[in-house]
Formats: C-alpha cells, structure tokens, sequence
C-alpha cells in the first residue's frame, strides 16, 4: 500500500503549467510543497520542532484547485501517494527527485484564522451558543457519567 497523509503550510505559491492531456486538452499540472511540523525529544530533555519540506504534484482538477486557491502560508491537509523518479541534470549526474502525487487536498484551517480576520464571513443573528460551553464551542461533560458513556 502506498499512502501518504500530510498536513502543513505551503513554502511557496504553487507553480502551475498546462500540458495537453489524453483527448487534446489542457491539463494543469501544479507543483508546490509544504511544510510538515516534525517534533522529536533532545538529548538535554527539551522538546524542538522543526519541520520537513515535502514536495507535491497535482494533477487535472487537484492541479487546478492549487492553482485558484492556495497560496504561501495556506495550511492544508493532502492524501496522496509517494512517487520517485531520477533525471539527469545539465552537469551529467543523476538527481533522484521524491513527490506526494495528491490525490485529495483540503484546507485544514479557516480563511479567518489563517489571516486574523473573518475573511469577508460576516455572522447572521444566531441563537446564543449553550451555556455549557467553553470558548471553543465545546460542551463539557457532566460530571459523574464515566458509566453511561458508549466508550473509554
């Protein structure tokens, strides 16, 4: 099985080139990459993050939706599945070149949190939020009904 689940923020806007497709038409093809949150424990106990950069590939419709939506800084969740390859570059060596060929891609945070504002979305009058609730829209369980829940 060869699959590849990945959540990050693209590195750069996405570049987007047409190349004729099966029946005579255009079909995009977008290459951008994202970077992926990596954490891992330090010798002197600190915890450092630091992140890899993953190439991708979209093709047709996903290649398309790249294009027309994201851009640098766009934080977005893809399926895909990796693909290798080798070209020989100008100098004559051998490159080996590793990509997530997407097959889904989604945003993984709103337009609002991504730029700090309410990107255009004004709220319509609503019925108050439940009193129960914490600020993130949770309601919070009651106490003492572990027994009476489907689940541990």
């Amino acid at each position: 099985m060869n699959k590849v689940i990945l959540m990050g923020r693209l590195t750069r806007d996405p570049e987007v080139r047409y190349s004729q497709g099966q029946n005579g038409e255009q079909m995009a093809i977008a290459r951008y990459s994202i970077a992926v949150d990596r954490r891992f424990a330090r010798r002197n106990g600190g915890d450092e993050q630091t992140a890899d950069f993953i190439n991708c590939v979209a093709f047709g419709r996903q290649g398309e939706f790249a294009e027309k939506y994201l851009k640098k800084g766009t934080k977005i969740a893809v399926t895909g599945r990796l693909q290798t390859g080798s070209y020989t570059n100008k100098d004559g060596q051998k490159v080996y070149t590793t990509d997530v060929v997407i097959e889904e891609q989604e945003f993984a945070e709103s337009k609002g949190s991504a730029d700090g504002s309410t990107g255009g979305y004004t709220p319509r009058e609503s019925a108050p939020a439940p009193s129960s609730a914490d600020a993130a829209g949770f309601m919070s369980i009651p106490e003492g009904i572990e027994g009476d829940l489907p689940f541990k």
